[in-house]
């Protein structure tokens, strides 16, 4: 029995078939969409099941996807690194914050177009967005409010699925998907909102504050060093940087 046999009564955003594009720009702008649409979707049937009860129903909303098919091995450089599929066949990724990762998904949506010479569609994918990543960064609605809530929170949202959640592209060892289809991405977008839930949690600072690369550390004395080392460069006209933010998204701009 699948799980839309288990749940009929599973209620969701209406359907977009996918759509071709040849611009990257518009692509990332479409991707965009969709996932605010899925999010803001998911963020007010929960806080309508707060106020009123789940009442048997359920409900569910996907991440969008990137799909791309690439024909010909004409159209294959197996020198390149990054910004190309090996061979012929079907690629498709799961996408989330489409906001936060815009630069780079426009970088490799870009390249995709270049060197394969063929659209790229958008669209919705058949992976549902756990509530708790869905409302992330929203300090009104916490799923885990939903825990004093008089209904099981798995009953009526679909919840993170550690399963699921593996490194089994970048390990090697993934699957195709049952319609022939292979990952055109390293990282799934449950697999990528898990990591960045972790941050946040971590750290107590929002994601959209990271730069690409994190150091991490368990120790105090560390801590109040790289705060030394930022109110430095906060000092220097020439480092470029205008902010440093602390935990609690504290945005600190005088050195």
């Amino acid at each position: 029995m699948t799980d839309t046999e288990k749940h009929s009564n599973i209620t969701s955003p209406r359907t977009a078939d996918p759509e071709g594009f040849t611009d990257a720009g518009k692509a990332v702008a479409r991707l965009q969409e969709l996932y605010q649409q899925a999010t803001e979707f998911l963020a007010t049937a929960f806080a309508e099941t707060r106020q009123s009860g789940a009442k048997g129903q359920r409900f569910r909303a996907y991440y969008p996807e990137i799909r791309l098919t690439c024909r010909s091995y004409s159209t294959v450089d197996s020198r390149l690194s990054f910004g190309h599929v090996a061979g012929p066949g079907t690629y498709a990724t799961t996408v989330t914050r489409p906001d936060l990762f815009a630069n780079y998904l426009r970088q490799q949506i870009t390249l995709l177009l270049e060197n394969h010479q063929t659209e790229i569609f958008i669209g919705p994918s058949k992976t549902p967005i756990p509530i708790h990543f869905a409302l992330l960064n929203d300090t009104a609605l916490s799923p885990s409010a939903a825990t004093a809530a008089e209904f099981s929170l798995r009953d009526v949202f679909d919840v993170p699925d550690l399963t699921t959640t593996n490194d089994d592209i970048v390990n090697g060892v993934f699957k195709s998907a049952s319609d022939g289809t292979d990952p055109l991405g390293p990282f799934t977008a449950q697999r990528v909102d898990y990591s960045l839930a972790r941050l946040a949690h971590y750290t107590a600072t929002d994601v959209e504050h990271f730069q690409n690369y994190v150091l991490f550390t368990n120790y105090q004395f560390y801590v109040s060093e790289f705060e030394a080392y930022a109110r430095q460069a906060l000092a220097d006209p020439e480092s470029g940087y205008t902010s440093f933010v602390s935990p609690g998204n504290q945005i600190i701009t005088d050195p």
